[in-house]
């Protein structure tokens, strides 16, 4: 029709040119014979008198000639398009016939065992056997071409419709969804559901605290969570805290805890009647938060919406939320040393290697931890004041001059490894480990400057790294200055991925690129993203704390960049019975000190025109205090030292960025010199 449309109108100004002429030729001759001719009406060009006929005779049999070529022209083009357009609808008919005919023998999920007795029975009724591959999405290459192959004819019901409309049968269709029946075939298999809307990839603090965002916004949401380890989510604080000073010689079955205050609790967040089990989840009517244990991912299909298990088993989802963690790292020396050394070193993290350690600690003589930063210099106070009931020897190094000497700065530093002398802990300090061999049943450290250490057995505490195993099968972005998967403010890494916790590379507004690794920031990141998920697309503006306890009597808080290298200024008061962690936890009726932050507006700080301090009030004593760690003048970090409950203030000293003249000043919106 096209072709046609463009002849005429390039015939069109020939016509009326000839036209034309023959009117004036008609003119003409008249006027030559003195008179019109009366048989030549002006308007009709076929009765022209002589001398002008040959040339209509031509127009008329051009145009008639063209009329009718393009009549021709334009049916078949009309019949050819309607052929092709059949056809086309055809095809589109048959392929999803094709994929469910070949699809039992392939062995891309356990389903299609149970799909051909329901469809082989039922050929009269094709829309159920196109339901089956299009629901189950078990070949995407086969499903893909299916919608990608009629953008066009989208609206052609046999493709689209049958996915929100079930046929005669929604009940075995939905029975051969699940990887129930793929149970039934492998007993070693979990009869987990197929399908979930929100898929939880990790079972720590960030997970817990998505799920029970989603749930609070989504009363009815199915939530799956996932996780390698063979116990429900837990608090990891505890482990190298609280469990480590209880009376009770059965806490590390019951794994339950006295906090600072007296009061008891679980390092479980909930107990296991909360959960439901994970092959009820899919016909749950209410929904609910089901925990598959002891099963690892190990693919992610970003485009297909799915993943698949360590046992093959594939289940896919609406929304998925990464929160793998991190894992401990380890000294290369200490690997290379072999088999016997590697079975004496234990990597913390977990709650079996907190029943591991406890049972060391119980039937060896001498424990020699390896880092002191948070954990390690945690670890040492506690396993010194066990070694004060026996005669275990517990021996903390590090590559620093003193306790947590990348964090505080060296007077706070060096004051604190004295504190953990006290509990009994023996400090080699500036120690870099050159070997590490088996010999004579006791491990030899060689240090780099000739030290020699014997030991019965290692904690390595050297740092945590994100776990981004999914990255490359998922084709996520890793950051390579921090590590961890790269988020934007909403936390996301995708349309429909958000990634919490310790994995979470994100950008703060403040302070730039960070990657964090403390309790507070997976339970905020993971609320935030369990809120997204739902549809809040909210950024993630929180700065989150953190908080260290060196036994029930030191303990401080932090927040923002807390690092040694920066320049800092101190603030410190004499302490009172109140200023412990302790009395901290009496008073706020939580050992988890993050879960009693509020949000509380607080007061903006009022600058002086005073000086700065040049120096620390107190040189030998400090008790409770304010540090405030500095870059191009602003406050971007801030520890409160036996400080507690006073974080919002903090935290809005730091949102606020500004430049203090005084920090004195500023250090008394923390009442430090209160009785």
């Amino acid at each position: 029709m096209l072709k046609c449309r463009t002849v005429w109108r390039t015939l069109a100004p020939l016509a009326r040119t000839s036209s034309t002429v023959c009117r004036q030729n008609a003119r003409r001759a008249g006027l030559n014979n003195g008179r019109l001719p009366a048989c030549v009406p002006a308007a009709h060009m076929s009765t022209a008198p002589a001398g002008g006929g040959r040339e209509n005779q031509l127009y008329v049999l051009l145009v008639g000639a063209t009329c009718v070529g393009g009549a021709i022209y334009a049916y078949r083009t009309v019949k050819g398009d309607s052929q092709r357009y059949q056809d086309r609808i055809d095809e589109i008919s048959s392929r999803p016939l094709k994929t469910f005919t070949e699809e039992p023998a392939t062995p891309t999920q356990s389903e299609p065992p149970a799909a051909p007795s329901p469809a082989e029975p039922s050929p009269p009724a094709p829309d159920a056997e196109i339901l089956a591959p299009i629901e189950t999405a078990d070949l995407p290459s086969a499903d893909e071409p299916v919608i990608e192959a009629s953008p066009e004819e989208a609206a052609e019901p046999p493709v689209v419709e049958p996915e929100p409309s079930p046929p005669s049968e929604p009940t075995p269709a939905e029975l051969t969804e699940p990887v129930a029946d793929s149970g039934d075939a492998s007993p070693a298999s979990h009869k987990v559901s197929s399908h979930t809307p929100y898929l939880l990839i990790g079972g720590g603090t960030a997970s817990f605290a998505a799920a029970r965002s989603i749930r609070a916004r989504d009363p009815g949401a199915r939530v799956l969570i996932v996780t390698d380890e063979l116990v429900p989510p837990y608090m990891r604080p505890p482990l190298s805290k609280e469990l480590w000073f209880s009376d009770d010689p059965s806490v590390t079955e019951t794994l339950r805890f006295k906090q600072w205050n007296g009061k008891e609790r679980s390092i479980y967040f909930q107990p296991p009647s909360f959960y439901i089990n994970a092959e009820e989840l899919g016909s749950a009517e209410n929904g609910g938060v089901a925990v598959l244990t002891g099963k690892k991912v190990v693919h992610m299909d970003v485009r297909g919406n799915k993943i698949k298990l360590d046992d093959d088993t594939e289940i896919s989802y609406d929304k998925c939320l990464i929160a793998t963690g991190g894992v401990p790292r380890n000294l290369q020396v200490i690997e290379r040393a072999g088999e016997e050394v590697m079975k004496r070193t234990t990597l913390f993290r977990k709650v079996e290697d907190f029943k591991s350690l406890d049972k060391v600690s119980r039937n060896v003589k001498s424990i020699t931890i390896i880092g002191g930063g948070f954990l390690g210099s945690e670890l040492a106070c506690a396993l010194g004041r066990r070694s004060t009931e026996s005669d275990l020897e517990v021996i903390q190094m590090y590559p620093e001059k003193g306790n947590m000497g990348k964090v505080l700065p060296e007077y706070l530093s060096n004051w604190t490894t004295e504190k953990v002398k006290k509990e009994g802990v023996k400090i080699i300090s500036e120690a870099l480990v050159k070997s590490v061999v088996s010999k004579d049943d006791k491990l030899e450290i060689q240090l780099k400057d000739g030290r020699l250490v014997k030991t019965d057995h290692i904690v390595a505490a050297v740092g945590l790294e994100p776990n981004v195993d999914l990255a490359k099968s998922a084709g996520l972005e890793v950051d390579s200055d921090f590590g961890g998967f790269r988020v934007n403010a909403e936390l996301q890494a995708r349309s429909n991925i958000w990634v919490a916790g310790d994995a979470a590379c994100f950008y703060d507004i403040r302070l730039g690129r960070r990657r964090v690794e403390h309790h507070d920031h997976a339970v905020v990141s993971g609320r935030l993203a369990g809120e997204n998920m739902t549809g809040a697309n909210k950024p993630y503006w929180h700065q989150s704390m953190f908080w260290s306890d060196l036994g029930p009597d030191v303990g401080y808080e932090a927040i923002g960049i807390v690092d040694s290298s920066l320049p800092t200024v101190g603030v410190f008061a004499k302490a009172t019975a109140k200023d412990t962690p302790k009395a901290a936890t009496e008073e706020s009726g939580t050992g988890i000190r993050s879960e009693s932050e509020t949000e509380h507006t607080a007061s903006s700080p009022v600058a002086s025109s005073a000086p700065s301090p040049t120096g620390v009030q107190h040189k030998d004593e400090y008790g409770k205090g304010v540090i405030f760690y500095l870059r191009d003048k602003v406050v971007v970090g801030i520890i409160l030292w036996n400080v507690f409950n006073r974080m919002p203030i903090a935290r809005k000293i730091i949102k606020d960025g500004e430049e203090h003249a005084d920090l004195n000043e500023v250090a008394k919106l923390f009442n430090i010199h209160d009785d």
